[in-house]
């Protein structure tokens, strides 16, 4: 019957079609858009490349400039007034129902002339993409009707709302408000789920702040990141080259000498070697120092275990009173949360030479060793032996 459409598919078969063609959306953003256009983290077949633009077209009239300026000037302006769609800021419910608002808000010439560097200009991208940026959704719902029927009008609306829902809704919204911290990255991103199969490993939220140039966002054995595994699929065809997804950072057992690559090393692999930090010092030591807490400070561990280990920009102001009382009491927890800052500052401080950076890290072993404190003694030997990775 005309109305079934050219197909004329069953119910089971038109959602299916539906997950099938919103996945593809999924990926073409994820990989495209995200991992190629914005942080330049994968090279893409041109083929490849104007398949995910036309699909795009097709699927969320997004504009490849508009899209990259606005992600990169959310990076480089995170969790301020001037981040394009942060719950922090903003909060989650306008993040979560107007994401897709707050992308065209923040799409001003000004924004596009700054982040939108080295985005496609050619012939159809001037002439027909960005031209006629809603033909295309119009083209798809032409499509929709003449191969579905009149269940081509829910596919279509389907389609619309899948990446302002999931993409500029969830992950920018949840992703900045709901979820777990692999790494103690400088704003408030979280991994939302450690299966990154639905929004093709976007998931992955704070693995991706932390880490902004790798094109694999799974950094836990237990993390999947579809996204990576169809980069791989690619690969095998000649039709991706995923960059910079290895750490440089190279462990050698044994190794006790500190210098300028051990440095660079633990610079280059900082966030990994916070959490070491908070796995190896931090925790064990707070345990220790737990039964001799004060009973006002003893029921609040849990939240005095977070707060050791955080990001100090995102801590509040009352948990920071609450910080500082502690450490006032407890000269071993103030000697390893020291520490810690003391180890960050070598990363942190710019226009230091390769040599000041050699000192600090050597004088901060020696004293780490002579602490008294026998996990800061073992994770100053656990940082000698690190060293830049082999070139292969």
């Amino acid at each position: 019957m005309w109305f079934n459409g050219l197909l004329d598919l069953s119910v089971w078969q038109l959602i299916a079609v539906t997950l099938v063609m919103t996945h593809i959306t999924i990926v073409s953003v994820t990989l495209y858009l995200h991992r190629h256009s914005a942080h330049n983290a994968l090279d893409l077949h041109p083929v490849l490349k104007h398949f995910f633009r036309f699909w795009l077209w097709l699927t969320t009239a997004q504009n490849t400039k508009e899209w990259t300026a606005i992600h990169r000037k959310h990076h480089a302006k995170c969790e301020t007034e001037e981040d394009p769609h942060s719950p922090v800021v903003l909060g989650i419910r306008k993040v979560l129902f107007e994401g897709a608002e707050l992308y065209a808000a923040s799409a001003t010439p000004e924004t596009l002339e700054r982040y939108g560097q080295r985005t496609p200009e050619d012939w159809v991208e001037r002439n027909l993409y960005s031209r006629y940026k809603t033909l295309g959704i119009a083209l798809m719902a032409v499509i929709n009707l003449a191969l579905f029927g009149v269940h081509g009008i829910w596919i279509w609306a389907v389609q619309m709302m899948w990446i302002p829902v999931w993409a500029a809704g969830v992950v920018n919204g949840i992703g900045h408000y709901l979820g777990y911290r692999n790494f103690e990255c400088a704003d408030n991103a979280r991994n939302i789920s450690p299966l990154g199969i639905l929004i093709g490993g976007e998931e992955l939220h704070n693995n991706h702040h932390t880490y902004p140039n790798s094109a694999k966002l799974s950094r836990r054995w237990y993390e999947v990141d579809i996204g990576w595994g169809y980069i791989r699929l690619f690969q095998l065809f000649g039709l991706a080259t995923p960059k910079g997804y290895r750490p440089i950072a190279h462990y050698v057992p044994g190794k006790q000498a500190v210098d300028v690559e051990t440095v660079q090393a633990i610079a280059n692999n900082r966030f990994v070697i916070m959490r070491q930090y908070r796995k190896r010092v931090m925790e064990p030591v707070l345990r220790q120092q737990k039964a001799l807490m004060d009973d006002e400070i003893r029921p609040r561990y849990r939240k005095l275990k977070q707060l050791l280990s955080r990001e100090i920009s995102l801590i509040k102001p009352r948990e920071k009173e609450h910080l500082d009382t502690v450490l006032e009491r407890n000269e071993v927890l103030r000697l390893i949360y020291e520490k810690s800052h003391e180890l960050q500052a070598l990363w942190r401080q710019r226009g230091l030479k390769p040599q000041d950076k050699l000192q600090a890290l050597m004088e901060w072993c020696r004293d780490a060793e002579a602490s008294g404190v026998r996990y800061l003694e073992e994770f100053a030997a656990h940082l000698r032996a690190y060293s830049l990775r082999p070139a292969s």
